[in-house]
């Protein structure tokens, strides 16, 4: 890529066309990427080094139309001017490459987020299969399938992923990471929350701890690791019901009330109150249909249970009475 052209860039002054093509260029590979780092890193020091040369010519003419002052005075101050032109000249340096990193990171992002109630399905590049849940936003660079195959997960999402033995593919979620070569697997971690759960279908993963990514702990078919009191634990997956979510249907099986609830607030977006103690005791197994909306589902309830529910103005709070 021509100097000039990334100097106009960083100028402001490019045209939208220049823009887009430098962009290109960038993401093109991960060489192109640090030449455009290390030309940025330039400019900075060449723009502040002007800066800094124009404000000390300033103050010496200042000096010079002053009475005449001590020797030691005048070499104490232009070592500080060094000084702080070096502090100013790193500073600059480090926040600016931070920002057009942080820029350009934001503009090769794919960004996808269901709203609450719905579900979507798409293939990444790689051709893997993805079926995210309700009020799930998942993330992957542009250059996805190039030199890594990640993607950031807040939500749930069930994978179907292709395989490919020289790029793992990894969903990164707030606490934990999944890797796998080739699979199909189910994984919850929604955001602020501590539950994370991942179930596997078919092939292997493995978890790894962000904190502490020396441990780790690998699944086979039939398992699922369950974040209980802080630690992982695996378990028997004795019921795939409950990831049919896919197809549009949240099933549970000899499920709690309270934990019922719990589901209906992830999938539709609300805070459900349950003020009817007597309800808590009662477990269910059964299914609905995502697409009838919680209404239809409460009103199925209380056909086999005593009670009844109210809605603030704006539909965000329910009452369980």
């Amino acid at each position: 890529m021509d100097r000039e052209q990334l100097y106009k860039f960083f100028e402001g002054t490019a045209s939208v066309e220049e823009g887009l093509n430098i962009k290109s260029w960038v993401e093109s590979s991960a060489e192109n990427e640090q030449a455009f780092y290390d030309e940025r890193k330039m400019f900075d020091a060449l723009l502040l080094h002007s800066n800094v040369l124009r404000d000390s010519v300033s103050c010496d003419n200042e000096e010079e139309s002053m009475p005449s002052k001590p020797i030691r005075r005048t070499i104490l101050k232009m070592e500080w001017l060094k000084m702080v032109g070096v502090v100013l000249l790193t500073l600059s340096i480090n926040y600016f490459y931070q920002q057009y990193k942080e820029s350009l990171y934001a503009q090769s992002m794919n960004i996808i987020s269901v709203p609450a109630g719905q579900r979507a399905n798409i293939t990444l590049p790689d051709g893997s299969n993805v079926w995210l849940n309700a009020r799930t936003t998942m993330q992957y660079a542009n250059s996805f399938n190039r030199n890594e195959r990640v993607v950031i997960l807040k939500g749930e999402a069930y994978f179907d992923v292709a395989k490919d033995k020289k790029h793992p593919f990894i969903v990164q979620t707030e606490k934990y990471d999944v890797e796998v070569l080739g699979t199909q697997f189910n994984v919850s971690a929604y955001p602020g929350e501590e539950e994370f759960e991942t179930a596997l279908i078919h092939g292997s993963v493995k978890i790894n701890l962000q904190a502490d990514p020396c441990k780790s702990i690998k699944l086979v078919p039939d398992q699922k690791a369950v974040l209980k009191d802080g630690k992982l634990e695996i378990t028997k997956l004795d019921d795939c019901d409950s990831y049919r979510w896919k197809e549009g249907l949240i099933c549970f099986k000899d499920k709690s009330f309270l934990d019922m609830m719990k589901c209906f607030e992830q999938y539709y977006g609300v805070q459900i109150i349950v003020n009817n103690k007597e309800a808590l005791k009662y477990y269910y197994t059964g299914k609905f249909r995502q697409a009838d909306g919680i209404d239809y589902a409460l009103n199925i309830l209380q056909k086999d249970i005593n009670i009844k529910y109210e809605k603030t103005d704006d539909g965000s709070i329910i009452h369980i009475n």
